[in-house]
């Protein structure tokens, strides 16, 4: 089993910026690939980013590409999720997920999901 849990939501003013971190409880993340992704409500959750258990490969969303990052640390124990020039539309729900699966963009790839962390973004 693996225990995620998200941080670094909040309120923040359009055009501004939050950094989402994501750590597994008692572990590391090595060995995992691990997805951003959100629910707005009355939407379906949706994908954000995903970053490969390496941390080599990356990919995002097309609403989020040059905005968004998602990135790890050395140790791989945190999957940040850096937020810039944030829009009232990605306000969300944002969930981390990981999975020892194949690498995807998809929510049924994934095995592992956090609480979700709020984020509120105003015009």
């Amino acid at each position: 089993q693996v225990q995620l849990v998200e941080s670094g939501g909040g309120w923040v003013q359009a055009g501004g910026s939050l950094r989402l971190s994501c750590a597994a409880s008692g572990r590391t993340l090595s060995g995992y690939n691990v997805g951003w992704f959100r629910q707005a409500p009355g939407k379906e959750r949706e994908f954000v980013a995903t970053i490969s258990w390496s941390g080599g490969s990356t990919k995002n969303a097309d609403s989020v590409k040059g905005r968004f990052t998602i990135s790890t640390d050395n140790a791989k124990t945190t999957v940040y999720l850096q937020m810039n020039s944030l829009k009232p539309e990605d306000t969300a729900v944002y969930y981390c997920a990981a999975s020892g699966r194949g690498w995807t963009t998809m929510t049924s790839g994934y095995d592992y999901w956090g609480q979700g962390t709020q984020v509120t973004v105003s015009s």
